[in-house]
């Protein structure tokens, strides 16, 4: 049945078990709620990519700036320990 992939008669046989199952009443609530969340789905897949071309566009919002002053005028991080060691 299912040896060539999926055909004409498997999709009729999965919507006959989903209609005797949720019943018809509530067929258009599903339909609408999958395709909201498809929508939602392909919105934020292209959100996402949208965001990566930006940060291609823009390389000095993300890149850091090296620090030009001199290594002494550099503030130094102390060691984080107990006093008087």
């Amino acid at each position: 049945m299912f040896s060539g992939g999926i055909g004409l008669p498997e999709v009729l046989l999965v919507l006959a078990i989903v209609l005797i199952i949720f019943g018809p009443k509530r067929l258009p609530q599903l339909g609408r709620s999958l395709g909201s969340g498809m929508r939602n789905f392909k919105e934020s897949v292209a959100a996402r990519h949208k965001d990566e071309d930006e940060d291609d566009e823009h390389p000095e919002l993300t890149a850091s700036k090296a620090d030009d002053r001199p290594g002494d005028e550099r503030p130094v991080n102390e060691p984080v320990g107990r006093s008087g060691e």
